[in-house]
């Protein structure tokens, strides 16, 4: 009865966190089919009349091709080190491998205003000018946690016989990296991919201090967001933003589980 009264409570208590961490989100989507530029409950009816204008925006075009190309750097950045870094941790070992892959993991687990802070004076100190590669590299820095994790997981749970079994029939170490090593991470390597891609496509913290006067879409939408101009438009945005968001993480969600990263032994 006891264990019952748990499960049930547990239950209720997650719903309720579900329902208040979806509840804002679900209002801003509602929002955007808002007939009227005033945003007040209840909606004052339901109109597409804000996506056309949205969409054609100037700044809000310029802002998401910076955010898409910084994002596509950034994870192709985070792939090879991510992929390179993992490999060598997993195989090697050598004093200080520990305190290695802690500093690896460690820019993930700083708050964003501290890496960007420190990110900002580093520039500003070697007269760098801010723009699309001095976001890329505030990105890379945590985007490459997502690979690394993702490709040194898989690798401690690929059985180190199947390579062993590859070099006994003659292949070499690159024949045996391309047809066994490889197809073993790949999906871990995609799921990386695609979590890293949307980790920089959202950011905003650390895009604040290394952007300089530029704007990606996550700063253009904090920034109407906050001076409260066209709430109508930015809603719509949101509202693409977040299905474009979704997108990746649920493949990646997919990719894991059937890959036997998230399942429980």
């Amino acid at each position: 009865m006891e264990r019952r009264g748990t499960r049930l409570a547990l239950g209720v208590f997650t719903t309720l966190v579900v329902i208040f961490l979806w509840t804002p989100i679900v209002i801003i989507c509602v929002y955007a089919f808002n007939k009227s530029n005033v945003q007040s409950w209840p909606i004052a009816g339901f109109s597409t009349r804000w996506f056309s204008p949205a969409i054609h925006d100037p700044a809000m075009q310029a802002a998401l091709e910076l955010s898409l190309k910084a994002a596509a750097i950034a994870t192709t950045i985070a792939l090879v080190l991510g992929l390179t870094a993992g490999l060598a941790l997993n195989k090697l070992r050598f004093f200080g491998k520990e305190a290695v892959s802690f500093l690896f993991v460690l820019p993930i687990a700083l708050p964003g205003i501290i890496t960007g802070m420190a990110l900002n004076s580093f520039f500003v100190f070697w007269k760098v000018n801010f723009g699309l590669w001095t976001i890329v590299i505030g990105h890379a820095t945590f985007c490459v946690v997502v690979v690394y994790n993702n490709v040194l997981a898989r690798l401690r749970r690929v059985p180190g016989s199947l390579t062993e079994a590859s070099m006994d029939l003659g292949a070499g170490p690159v024949r045996t990296w391309w047809l066994v090593t490889l197809p073993t991470i790949s999906t871990a390597l995609i799921s990386g991919a695609l979590l890293a891609f949307a980790l920089s496509f959202d950011e905003v913290i650390v895009t604040t201090f290394t952007a300089g006067a530029q704007n990606t879409l996550p700063l253009w939408i904090f920034g109407n967001i906050r001076l409260g101009q066209t709430l109508p438009e930015t809603n719509v945005v949101v509202l693409i933003v977040l299905a474009a968001t979704i997108l990746p993480v649920v493949l990646a969600q997919r990719l894991t589980r059937e890959s036997g990263i998230l399942r429980t032994e």
